[in-house]
């Protein structure tokens, strides 16, 4: 089974930045994988953030467009979600997946192997 690692999540004030980081035990370009992030927001359903592949040009939500970038490292088997000019709605639990094949998603059905989540808090 793939196993993922989600970390970097914290508190920060409006305006901060975050990066979350999301080790994989895959090379996620190499096996034809996509990476997800997502996040559950208190008391609203899980929404897709960003995703990528090695085919397809990043996908990001409308509501954090120019704002988060999300990118990977390949020798370290990692995917980044760099997170600029945070907003008190950006608070919640992130979580990172992997899904086999390189089609860029928000449909979570298509994501196979889903990581524990990091917690972010922005405070106004």
């Amino acid at each position: 089974d793939v196993q993922l690692q989600a970390s970097g999540g914290g508190s920060v004030q409006a305006g901060g930045s975050l990066r979350l980081s999301c080790v994989t035990s895959v090379f996620t370009f190499v096996n034809e994988y996509a990476v997800g992030w997502f996040r559950r927001a208190p008391g609203k359903e899980r929404e897709g953030v960003a995703c990528i592949s090695s085919l397809e040009y990043p996908y990001y939500a409308d509501s954090v467009q120019g704002r988060f970038t999300i990118s990977s490292d390949n020798a370290k088997n990692t995917v980044y979600l760099q997170m600029n000019s945070l907003k008190p709605g950006d608070t919640a639990v992130y979580y990172c997946a992997v899904k086999r094949g390189l089609s860029t998603t928000f449909q979570e059905y298509e994501y196979n192997y889903w990581g524990q989540g990091t917690l972010v808090t922005v405070s106004s």
